[in-house]
């Protein structure tokens, strides 16, 4: 399966790494615009961005639909149609967007839509509503003329299928929840598994935030949602709030990891509250992250959640629950730059 780290142009890794207290520690006087996203496949999905925000007029709305197009275009494995299924062998879509205005848009457990960010921004647009589901979403995208795709899955995400059914022994049985406790037991069942095979955690969400040369915010979030879940399942991807919050006054926050978390604390909004108070980007994320990790710092170990954050100022930041978070920086066309986040367990 292509993952984050594979997805990358050649290249990638010849850019610097840098320390976060280089990185954003000292950016009170960052330039307009910036792009930042999570991952080291941000890169990418901020130079699409960018190309909106090189000119004076690029709105970050824009910015970010195109961006997070970019990667829904890819083959990767979690996130777009080539990502990996849930556990009845369905790629279904969420994702939201979220503009200047505080208006707002998601759609979530969408199948064959190509482009879910740009059918959330419709719904944002053209419905007095926030969230579509399921059918209901997809008849919507169609009838604003989004193409229908076919439901074959990529040949990674079919392979990565039939692997998670040969090891987990899963079969579609009716009322199969009413075993999960036994299941789990004995360390089988229909459930999603915490890790891939390449050994990263189980949900790569791409989520991106934009600042224009008008001053104003955006933000986006999409995804494929933890591979092999529960049919049905929905993350805090598409819901503002947890997986996404955009203040015109203050700033924004997105993220990625196990969405169930997020949405227990209602991540993004409570980052930027924190923004609110005066806290920095990186403080603001680390006290969401140990709000999250205080309910059970046992559990916390074993799930991922990261969180980026940028306020009016152009300051960015970002914390995790564990090692390993990256996201990417964009100040100007081609000088992307990856930088690892800080963790709560190091």
């Amino acid at each position: 399966m292509t993952n984050r780290r594979g997805f990358l142009v050649k290249g990638l890794f010849s850019l610097p790494f840098l320390s976060l207290a280089n990185a954003f520690g000292q950016t009170k006087a960052a330039k307009k615009p910036i792009v930042i996203s999570t991952w080291d496949s941000g890169i990418p999905v901020n130079e699409a961005a960018m190309e909106i925000l090189k000119n004076s007029s690029g709105r970050a709305l824009d910015a970010v639909e195109k961006g997070a197009n970019n990667i829904e275009d890819a083959i990767n494995c979690c996130v777009g149609l080539g990502g990996n299924p849930d556990r009845e062998g369905k790629v279904t879509l969420d994702a939201c967007i979220m503009d200047e205005k505080m208006n707002c848009g998601g759609v979530a457990f969408m199948e064959n839509i190509k482009h879910p960010i740009s059918v959330a921004r419709k719904v944002m647009e053209d419905t007095p509503h926030v969230l579509l589901v399921g059918d209901g979403a997809r008849q919507f995208a169609i009838e604003k003329g989004f193409k229908v795709e076919d439901d074959k899955l990529s040949k990674d995400a079919e392979n990565a299928y039939k692997n998670w059914l040969q090891k987990s022994e899963y079969k579609p049985i009716k009322n199969i929840e009413l075993e999960q406790n036994k299941a789990m037991q004995k360390g089988k069942g229909p459930f999603a598994p915490q890790m891939l095979e390449n050994g990263e955690f189980n949900h790569d969400t791409m989520a991106l935030l934009a600042l224009d040369n008008s001053g104003n915010l955006s933000g986006a979030c999409t995804t494929s949602g933890m591979g092999f879940k529960m049919r049905g399942r929905v993350g805090d991807s598409p819901i503002i709030g947890a997986g996404l919050y955009v203040d015109n006054e203050v700033g924004a926050c997105t993220g990625s990891g196990q969405g169930e978390e997020v949405i227990r604390i209602a991540g993004a909004a409570m980052v930027v509250e924190f923004m609110r108070q005066g806290k920095s980007p990186e403080a603001a994320c680390k006290m969401a992250v140990e709000r999250l990790v205080k309910i059970n710092p046992k559990k916390a170990k074993d799930f991922q959640v990261g969180l980026i954050a940028l306020n009016k100022n152009g300051q960015y930041g970002a914390y995790a629950v564990n090692p390993g978070f990256v996201f990417s920086v964009t100040t100007a066309p081609g000088n992307g730059k990856v930088i690892k986040a800080k963790s709560h367990f190091s």
